[in-house]
């Protein structure tokens, strides 16, 4: 999803090489066999970046009445994802240069299936949520570096490659929703089998790495000797801040919707099995719209009538939970797939407003980290109204609320300027 961009750009770029002068010649690349590997390991590490988060939501109930929780602790549940993606995708980039960002997917892949198999037995809520965090920790550092992954090995196919691992992380996610409470029942567990199962794939994924492990690669993002950027200069602009609040705003709905849409649905009368499916139906629009709407967008000169249709779907979708949550189920699961794809709409805009590779780490460093901030209340908010008003009208009335902030940052981060106008 990260490298859907005009001319195959992604959110993580690194300036141009410089050029050559005559004498030297390029350096061999990969063997055929790595490059094999690469592609099988940068498909399966994709698939294993959400299963930890969408697995939990159609299982949230059994998973509150096991460990004893209140609505309040659950939302605080639904609230690690974002919080570990800001504080530990810092950690990253120094990570990477230090051992290599083969080596760091590689021992993320092993801390997602730690997380994984941990957390349904270690017994209570703390325990649970240390070892969740285990395996977010591991998607944190694994997501930031896919797009590094992907210059790295495939440079001459970029576009390809990130349209494969976007596919795969989103059939990962859908799959994980659909999938998670049908297992479940066909093994004849409850809620721990179905949530260690998904261990099992992040394994699998170990595997592909450990033969690419010597190779440290180039994870600085910035061409060897030119001047890094000044700290402070991109929160002078007034699109870098319109940015990180699209973005923060856009995950709030997205972490809110991963951890209680099965819920909502679920007190609606719907099956579990049919509200992960639901929840499915809302992930997997991403599939085909990730194609669509990054190509859309950079043929506008504003990115904001993108931004109002996506919002649109947001509000109708939101009232058709209040007013008819299960008589149109379906019809609700697919406008909050189309609103949900303001997500690369977001990584879209970040490779559009900046002029040089430098600027679009910057730029884009600053809004995912700022977003993710910003994203932490939400879902932790929505349990609190849940717990207290005995009822989904404030939640919704609350998710439907801030699409206005957020359709208001859309369309301010769509203008047609550069950040390096404004700073």
């Amino acid at each position: 999803m990260m490298g859907l961009m005009r001319h195959d750009e992604t959110p993580i770029l690194s300036p141009p090489a410089a050029p050559a002068t005559g004498r030297e010649r390029p350096a061999p690349g990969p063997s055929p066999w790595l490059l094999r590997i690469a592609t099988v390991g940068l498909v399966l590490a994709a698939l294993n970046l959400r299963p930890a988060i969408t697995s939990l939501g159609p299982l949230l109930e059994e998973v509150r009445d096991g460990l004893h929780m209140s609505g309040s602790i659950a939302g605080v549940l639904t609230s690690v994802p974002p919080l570990c993606f800001a504080l530990f995708g810092f950690m990253a980039p120094r990570l990477a240069r230090r051992f290599g960002p083969s080596a760091v997917v590689c021992a993320g892949m092993a801390a997602i299936a730690a997380g994984l198999l941990l957390r349904p037995f270690v017994g209570g809520t703390a325990g649970f949520l240390a070892a969740s965090a285990l395996a977010l920790m591991g998607i944190a550092v694994s997501n930031v570096l896919m797009p590094v992954i992907v210059k790295r090995w495939f440079p001459d196919r970029v576009g390809t490659m990130t349209g494969l691992y976007s596919m795969a992380l989103a059939l990962g996610t859908a799959l994980a929703a659909a999938l998670t409470v049908p297992l479940t029942n066909a093994l004849g567990g409850g809620w721990r089998t179905g949530l260690v199962i998904w261990a099992a794939l992040a394994v699998v994924a170990v595997v592909p790495w450990v033969p690419l492990l010597k190779d440290r690669g180039d994870a600085s993002g910035q061409a060897a000797g030119a001047p890094a950027p000044p700290a402070l200069k991109i929160t002078r602009s007034r699109t870098s801040w319109a940015l990180a609040c699209f973005f923060g705003l856009q995950a709030t709905a997205a972490y809110i919707t991963m951890g209680w849409m099965p819920q909502i649905f679920r007190d609606a009368g719907l099956s579990a099995g049919t509200a992960g499916v639901l929840l499915a139906v809302i992930m997997a629009m991403g599939v085909p719209l990730a194609f669509v709407i990054p190509r859309v967008a950079t043929r506008l000169r504003t990115q904001g009538p993108i931004v109002l249709v996506l919002s649109g779907c947001g509000l109708l979708g939101y009232a058709g939970l209040y007013l008819a949550p299960a008589g149109g189920a379906w019809l609700w699961a697919l406008l909050l797939g189309v609103a949900n794809c303001a997500f690369p709409l977001a990584l879209t805009m970040i490779g559009m407003r900046s002029r040089t590779g430098a600027g679009v780490v910057r730029l884009s460093a600053f809004a995912q980290s700022t977003g993710y901030l910003i994203s932490i209340p939400g879902p932790l908010l929505v349990g609190v109204l849940y717990q207290h008003s005995g009822g989904w009208g404030l939640p919704l009335t609350l998710m439907a609320a801030l699409l206005v902030p957020q359709t208001v940052a859309g369309v301010l981060a769509g203008r047609d300027r550069t950040i390096e106008d404004e700073c």
